[in-house]
């Protein structure tokens, strides 16, 4: 990303689509908007540019209004952009001539002129020019002159952003820091100078460096003790972050921040330094004597590093070291999409990989291609096919020596670092089992793609939905999923996975042949006390229906068969008892509802699944005992059941309405 802070030296963009705010907090809602931005500008062949003001208008335009309150300073919007992978940011000197500017001068003296734009995106409600005379009709009339495209941005996603704004300054007001973490999609910072303090610290245990801030409109939580992480010359620390005015101490009253670095002993004085309030640990409070607060600081230094620890949804900066990754692509008659779709993830930057494909006996060109294409791949070939679940049962047996193993379908397009922030928290927190990217549809890129979206939820009655994908009905993505958290289940489209553990569970359950058997591999996984995470920070675009169309009787088959599969494996004795006998009966209506379509084969699909389940009854009892053994040797917890849904999905779907995640 390139920053430009002077007007008259603009490199001549190219193609430029450009968005224009303050982007205060640059949160969840200003993200979805960066990367309309970023694909509108992939269409085109172009650039993306982000327009922002410094310092922000309403200080100029209103001198004596002293109530803003800025989520973020300029310099840490910078530092936000930077994440997001943007081409251009133009900080705009707001001045008061700026101010002065009319609508028409607006467009044609400082967008036309200084930007040269292709597309410009803008919400509804943006106003510009002298007395806000300005707005998007007004940008519109002047399309065809100018020769640009205006993008309008949802009425909704504006109104949702402004609601966001609010709610992030209300819950840092209320020391609410992870609340407020959730809705930017990142941790609040706090920047400034470190300078000389009284050096109180020192002699109870804990050297602070004292910071002083460089915005005087900069929003500040209340005082108390903060977890926080700690950035210094592009590296990061773990820290406890104090402020307030010191009661303890009656000879001093001013308010200070002061952060104490863990691990830490240089001299920083001068030196910028950045803080991210992970959460809020205590209020100030008013101690007798030195020594008690130094017994207090003891308490809250244990409570901080339990929270630092215990986070998740986090930056974790560079790994230490890169643990050893092996992409495996399972295919079957995919040479185009290997030849689509080959050569970016070849582009991968994360530097202990290797890609391997294990062709599942394709009778296609795919292994000739590959053999003259990418002589330096490691290609395995299998017998027969085997489907997707023992298609990896038998490639992966051939492939040792590795920590993870990442499963990707061949009809997957991956982005730029889709690997490292996975690995991340895979390394942080051994209790993670698998992990899954954010999944995007291939075609409508700005929507969650139905194989997996942004995480895998199960109801109480054994039905899968996902995070942006409830049945049929996949939502668009505005960033309200972009939080990294527990789920029941991980796509098998694009899964991270631990390799010694993948074989210890037992790999996939090779008779579900194609589907829902990355389900039965999570919840095995679960029942061991493992986590399922969804790392939405990495983003992957799915076509879907690559190699077994999502709507064919051959689904249908086996989508009822493989549920009644997990739920017999996986559920206890006591709920099968009743959760069986109601499976039929909701199977039948689903069964009803084909017949009102007129899909009469897949009304033979659900029949055959059920013959192909109720027989095998004897088989099955003897994998579910099998599979318990294989837990058991596994545990490292007590069964985890995060990511389950207490009510039927079916109900709230089709009862209730409820056609979006974010609304259960």
């Amino acid at each position: 990303m390139r920053v430009h802070r002077d007007l008259n030296d603009l490199p001549d963009f190219k193609n430029a689509v450009v968005t224009i705010g303050s982007f205060d907090g640059v949160h969840q809602g200003h993200q979805s908007i960066i990367e309309q931005v970023r694909q509108i500008a992939l269409r085109y062949g172009g650039e993306s540019v982000v327009i922002t003001f410094h310092p922000h208008p309403r200080s100029i335009v209103f001198p004596k209004d002293t109530s803003l309150r800025l989520i973020t300073t300029t310099e840490e919007k910078i530092e936000l952009f930077e994440r997001y992978h943007i081409d251009h940011l133009v900080i705009v000197p707001f001045t008061v001539e700026f101010s002065q500017m009319s609508a028409d001068e607006y467009i044609e003296k400082f967008l036309v002129e200084k930007f040269h734009p292709k597309c410009i995106v803008i919400g509804y409600d943006h106003r510009f020019g002298l007395s806000r005379q300005g707005d998007i009709h007004y940008l519109r009339w002047h399309c065809e002159r100018f020769g640009y495209e205006v993008v309008e941005i949802e009425p909704r996603q504006v109104d949702d952003m402004t609601v966001s704004s609010t709610k992030i300054r209300r819950a840092l007001e209320n020391c609410e820091v992870k609340a407020a973490a959730q809705l930017m999609g990142h941790y609040f910072p706090l920047s400034g100078v470190v300078v000389k303090g009284q050096q109180i610290g020192r002699t109870l245990g804990f050297p602070t460096a004292n910071i002083e801030l460089n915005e005087r409109f900069k929003l500040i939580p209340p005082d108390g003790i903060y977890a926080v992480k700690v950035s210094i010359n592009a590296q990061q620390y773990r820290g406890m972050l104090y402020m307030g005015t010191r009661p303890t101490l009656k000879q001093y009253h001013n308010r200070t921040i002061e952060v104490n670095i863990f691990d830490f002993n240089q001299d920083i004085y001068e030196q910028k330094i950045t803080l991210e309030l992970v959460d809020f640990i205590r209020h100030d409070q008013k101690y007798a004597q030195l020594s008690d607060l130094a017994k207090q600081l003891e308490q809250d230094k244990i409570a901080v590093e339990k929270v630092l620890l215990e986070a998740l949804d986090e930056d974790l900066g560079p790994l230490e070291h890169f643990p050893k990754v092996a992409v495996v692509i399972l295919n079957y008659n995919g040479r185009a999409y290997l030849q689509r779709f080959l050569p970016i993830l070849f582009n991968s930057t994360y530097p202990n990989l290797e890609i391997i494909v294990a062709d599942n006996a394709s009778t296609d060109d795919s292994i000739e291609f590959l053999e003259e294409h990418y002589p330096q791949l490691r290609l395995i070939e299998l017998p027969e096919n085997y489907g997707y679940a023992g298609g990896y049962n038998e490639a992966l047996r051939q492939v040792s020596g590795v920590d993870y193993y990442v499963l990707l379908n061949s009809d997957i397009e991956v982005t730029s670092g889709w690997i490292e922030p996975i690995i991340q928290i895979m390394e942080k927190d051994l209790n993670i089992g698998a992990v899954q990217p954010k999944i995007l549809s291939f075609a409508h890129r700005d929507t969650f793609e139905y194989a997996g979206a942004s995480g895998g939820w199960l109801d109480t009655l054994g039905y899968p939905f996902c995070r942006g994908r409830i049945f049929a009905h996949t939502e668009k993505d505005t960033g309200q999923y972009n939080s990294t958290c527990e789920i029941f289940w991980a796509t098998g489209a694009a899964l991270f996975i631990r390799a010694e553990l993948f074989h210890n569970i037992g790999g996939f359950d090779q008779d579900y042949f194609a589907h829902a058997e990355e389900i039965d591999l999570c919840w095995r996984l679960k029942r061991a006390g493992y986590k399922i995470v969804v790392r939405p920070q990495s983003v992957v675009y799915h076509v879907g229906g690559g190699t077994l169309s999502y709507n064919t009787p051959r689904k249908t088959y086996l989508n009822f068969r493989n549920t009644l599969y997990t739920i017999y494996k996986n559920e206890s004795a006591s709920k099968l008892l009743w959760l069986l006998p109601l499976r039929l009966i909701l199977d039948g209506l689903a069964a009803g509802l084909f017949l009102s379509q007129g899909r009469l084969d897949h009304i033979r699909s659900i029949v055959q699944a059920h013959w192909s389940f109720f027989p095998k009854l004897p088989a099955l009892r003897k994998k579910r005992r099998e599979a318990a053994e294989r837990v058991e040797k596994c545990r490292i917890h007590a069964e985890n059941h995060q990511g389950r849904y207490p009510r039927s999905i079916a109900m709230d779907y089709y009862g209730r309405r409820k056609r979006r995640f974010e609304d259960l």
